[in-house]
């Protein structure tokens, strides 16, 4: 599947063409490593601009449409950035000598680079690959293809990148800018090897951070660079899990059944965080939101945390826009992509509001949703109704008495669930002044 406008929210983990049980996988993951490496041999050679010039250029793959861009055309790394990446073959002599055996793990040593650059360059390495798989499955599924003209192709013999070559893809209908698929088994939400995973399960925080010090990025990315030992125990760990890194499916819904019983589950949950409860409260309604709202909302993933850090969010849903609601909440609040903040407590709270306010940025859009257990308190609504007013960001909540109605609907099949979301929507705005 591909979307002609904008990005697709998934990743070329090159992991898991590493873990694969095909011979092939296995052999295009020794040509990224292979090629990555090859920049190592440029800076030895004293060729460190060419360096910089090729990893600039091959940061940014906007053929194959993986990612957060509304456009299907990011920005390329800076020089700065390409050159810090670089440094790395010098600072770290493991490196210098041997070279990378899983190169994303570039994440953990330098600021701004994170999945979406790591599929990126990934992509162009074996963009001459893609092509191929591509032009195989337009032949299977009969899909039509052009001549066009790529800017570069990255040529494994020369390690150089060959420029405008005319290749036959198909082609975005309005735009007539290239497609390039990918298979589906290499696609993740996340790459296996990511700094989020690092920080929350293997970074020695003791040995980074004093008592009560702001647990800042920046620190931890130093503190790997001089210690090396600490990232490869980390990609031993990751080795060692290898199992549990599959491909994220795009998605199959769960039974009805299965719908009632995470429902009765989350009834019986006390409000609160005893025994775990919030924890079972997050996990279970993920799930069960995941299934109602499909597939008008899609890519559900948990637990994101922004780029900085500093924040993390409990559910996003990608906004397919399908329906008229989601349309005009793209539209009138900018929302790509939904954040669901899922709450716990008897009763919401003024900084709980401002918490989701925060989240609701440029990337995200102006409309949020808290799953809560209970309606807003009049305060608290009315909170929100003077935040649409100065601000122009909608939230709204859905309560406990709205997911037995969601899961109604869902066994009906009379109506859709999203139109219990669409509902507390119109009631909202009937209640804002005009």
């Amino acid at each position: 599947m591909q979307f002609f406008d904008e990005d697709l929210p998934l990743y070329v983990d090159p992991f898991l063409l590493w873990k694969s049980p095909s011979q092939q996988d296995n052999a295009l993951h020794t040509t990224i490593i292979n090629s990555f490496n090859h920049l190592n041999y440029l800076i030895k050679k004293k060729r460190e601009d060419e360096a910089v010039s090729l990893l600039v250029d091959i940061s940014e793959c906007h053929e194959v449409g993986l990612g957060v861009s509304q456009t299907r055309r990011g920005t390329k790394i800076s020089k700065k950035q390409a050159k810090d990446i670089l440094n790395l073959f010098q600072d770290i002599p493991e490196y210098s000598q041997f070279g990378f055996t899983h190169f994303e793990i570039i994440q953990l040593y330098i600021s701004g680079i994170s999945k979406d650059r790591i599929s990126d360059i990934a992509c162009n390495y074996l963009k001459s690959f893609l092509i191929d798989y591509t032009i195989g499955q337009c032949e299977i599924h009969n899909i039509p293809i052009e001549g066009v003209i790529l800017d570069s192709i990255y040529n494994y013999k020369t390690n150089k990148l060959d420029i405008n070559q005319k290749v036959y893809l198909p082609v975005n209908p309005k735009t007539k800018e290239p497609i390039i698929f990918t298979p589906k088994r290499w696609l993740r939400f996340n790459t296996w090897i990511n700094y989020e995973d690092y920080f929350q399960k293997y970074c020695p925080r003791d040995e980074i951070f004093n008592p009560n010090e702001p647990e800042e990025r920046v620190k931890v990315l130093n503190f790997n660079r001089e210690n090396y030992g600490v990232v490869e125990g980390y990609i031993e760990y990751k080795t060692k899990t290898i199992e549990d890194c599959k491909n994220d499916p795009l998605f199959s819904q769960i039974p009805i059944l299965s719908a009632r019983r995470k429902l009765n589950q989350i009834l019986k949950l006390n409000t609160g965080k005893e025994n775990g409860a919030d924890i079972k409260y997050e996990e279970l309604s993920a799930s069960l939101l995941a299934s109602l709202f499909y597939p008008h909302l899609d890519f559900a993933q948990t637990q994101s945390r922004t780029e900085s850090g500093r924040h993390i969010r409990d559910l996003i849903f990608y906004n397919n826009r399908d329906i008229d609601f989601l349309d005009e909440i793209f539209t009138e609040y900018n929302n790509r992509q939904l954040v669901i903040e899922m709450k716990n407590v008897k009763e919401i709270s003024r900084d709980h509001i401002n918490q989701l306010n925060r989240y609701m940025q440029d990337n995200i859009g102006n409309f949020g949703v808290f799953l809560t257990r209970n309606p807003l308190s009049k305060a608290m609504y009315e909170n929100t109704i003077n935040l649409w007013s100065s601000q122009r960001k909608c939230i709204i909540a859905i309560t406990d008495e709205d997911l037995k109605l969601m899961v109604e609907v869902y066994e009906s099949k009379q109506r859709t669930p999203i139109e219990v979301l669409k509902k507390k929507y119109i009631e909202f705005r009937r209640a804002c002044p005009s």
